[in-house]
Parts: C-alpha cells; structure tokens; sequence
C-alpha cells in the first residue's frame, strides 16, 4: 500500500501530472504517510530522473518544464507539513537574471529544478543589479548564487556582479553558479565563477554536488 503510493505519486510528477500529483499527494497525507519520506523517495527522486533522462537525452525542456510544475503544484501542497515537520531544505539558492536582461525561461526552470531537489529558492526576477544581489546575501544568507543572462551584451552583469560581492566582503561566503546562452566554462573561470552550468538539469545537479547533498 505505502509503496504503491510512493510509486504512483513518482510516476505522476515524472509524468507531469500536476492535478494527479496533488490528488495523490492529499490521499498520502491522509492516509499518514511521512510528508518527508513522500517528499524524498517519490517527488525529488523523480526530479532526479527527469534530470537524467534530459543529460542521455531521452527528455527534453518541455518535459521538464511540466514536471517542474507539477513538483511545484505538489510542494504547495505538503509544505506546510514539512515545515510542521521541521525539515530543513537541502540548501538556499538566490537567483536572479543579470541586469538588463529581462528573459527568464531558462532562469524560472532552473529555479523549478532546484525546488523539485529540495533546495530552498529565493527569485530575484529580471533586471537584477549587483547591488540588488549583493543585498538579497544578508536577508537570505544563500549557500549559491545562481546568476542567469540570455544576452551577449548583458554579459559584463555576471563579473560586475562578483566584483561587487567582493567589494561588500561576501564572495568567500556564497558559491556562485552562472548559466546561460553565452556562458561557458572558459567564461565562468575568467571572472571567478565557482560553477557553470549550461542547462537547468546539470545545474540542480552541480548544486546539489556542491552542498554534498544525498
């Protein structure tokens, strides 16, 4: 019975079965399941395989985007529970698209992917200076900084970033990840960047590595 549960609610966020997610979920919490074995063996660990699925290709960016949402519909859900529970997130990530950026498709999976493993997200939105990022660190106190940019030109956000955690005495204390369409590693070790990531799937991933996290 618990197996069978945990199984179909696995399936139905792999699946991205949002209403399904919540119906099964309700029916869990009901029936007494632990909310963070619910949340660990079935919601994160399906997360985990669309992951996988999209790094050997078998999944692609819409897939994962209608996971995405129905883990997010699921965690609406047994969060409360969670928080009753007094479950601590795998950890907390600020993200935010650099300034005069204003796309944020691939900076709203990543931050989807990244709830759907556990961690805590803090969405700064678009259009974000680096004095914005730099004062989310206190108020949040984020174990990575994720900074997104789709645009060539919007580029010199991501090091006019660092410079000023640096400049406020707060680079040793984050990890910061980078990703987008003009991003690369090269990139990432040129401006002092901890992580690059070029999709969402390998970021959550990265993240995750980066914590020691399961």
């Amino acid at each position: 019975m618990r197996d069978d549960i945990l199984d179909d609610i696995y399936e139905k966020v792999l699946n991205g079965n949002a209403p399904g997610v919540v119906e099964s979920l309700s029916q869990a919490l009901e029936a007494g399941l632990d909310p963070t074995e619910i949340l660990n063996d079935s919601m994160i660990a399906a997360m985990e395989e669309v992951g996988r699925q999209f790094e050997i290709q078998e999944a692609w960016i819409p897939e994962m985007l209608i996971s995405a949402r129905a883990m997010k519909a699921g965690l609406e859900l047994i969060r409360p529970r969670l928080v009753e529970a007094a479950v601590k997130p795998a950890g907390t990530v600020v993200l935010g698209t650099v300034q005069g950026d204003m796309h944020d498709v691939g900076k709203n999976l990543v931050g989807m992917m990244l709830e759907g493993i556990g961690f805590e997200v803090i969405d700064l939105g678009v259009n974000v200076s680096p004095q914005q990022f730099v004062e989310a660190m206190p108020a949040h106190q984020p174990d990575i900084l994720a900074l997104s940019t789709l645009l060539t030109t919007t580029l010199a956000g991501i090091p006019a970033t660092i410079e000023s955690l640096i400049g406020a005495g707060l680079r040793e204390s984050v990890c910061v990840m980078i990703g987008g369409a003009p991003v690369s590693q090269e990139f990432a070790e040129e401006v002092g960047a901890d992580l690059y990531a070029p999709d969402a799937a390998s970021g959550s991933a990265l993240a995750k590595k980066a914590l020691q996290v399961g």
